[in-house]
Formats: structure tokens, C-alpha cells, sequence
């Protein structure tokens, strides 16, 4: 348990980001289902429009700290090879 002063609004601070992070990723896998869905109903132009808003989104979560900048790349590598495999 925090004691002091400082380690009580670090305490705050923390549960402030942790619910603003946990926001951002939730965005994140909301996109990244859509692009999976479109893949999954064979749509490629559903497909590839889910992808050019999921994208953005990756990588803005990559800015913000709430994934690793390789990460948000592995995925947007990948969700864009399965949506060029469609055609």
C-alpha cells in the first residue's frame, strides 16, 4: 500500500493511464475485427476499406505507448498480405 503522498498520486496516475490505454486497445481489436470479419465473409473491397481505417489505428496505438511500433507493423503486415490474398 502507497504511504506517502507522491506514491498516492503515483498510484491515481497510473490507474488514469491504465484505463485510457485499455480504451485505446479496445479500439484497436475493434478495427482489427473488422478487418477479420471482411476477410472471413471473402469481401475484398469491405476488406480492404477495414483495413485502411484498422491501419491508422494500429499505429496510433503504437504512438501513444499502447503497443510496441513492431508490433502495430506485424499487424498490419499481416491483416494487408491476407486482404491482397483475396483477389
Amino acid at each position: 500500500m502507497a504511504n506517502t503522498t507522491s506514491a498516492k498520486k503515483a498510484t491515481r496516475k497510473i490507474a488514469a493511464r491504465t484505463a485510457v490505454n485499455k480504451g485505446r486497445r479496445t479500439r484497436v481489436r475493434t478495427y482489427v475485427r473488422f478487418v477479420e470479419e471482411a476477410l472471413a465473409t471473402g469481401d475484398k473491397t469491405k476488406a480492404q476499406a477495414a483495413l485502411k481505417d484498422a491501419q491508422p489505428e494500429l499505429m496510433r496505438a503504437a504512438t501513444k505507448g499502447v503497443m510496441h511500433k513492431n508490433t502495430a507493423s506485424r499487424k498490419v503486415s499481416r491483416l494487408a498480405q491476407r486482404v491482397k490474398a483475396l483477389a
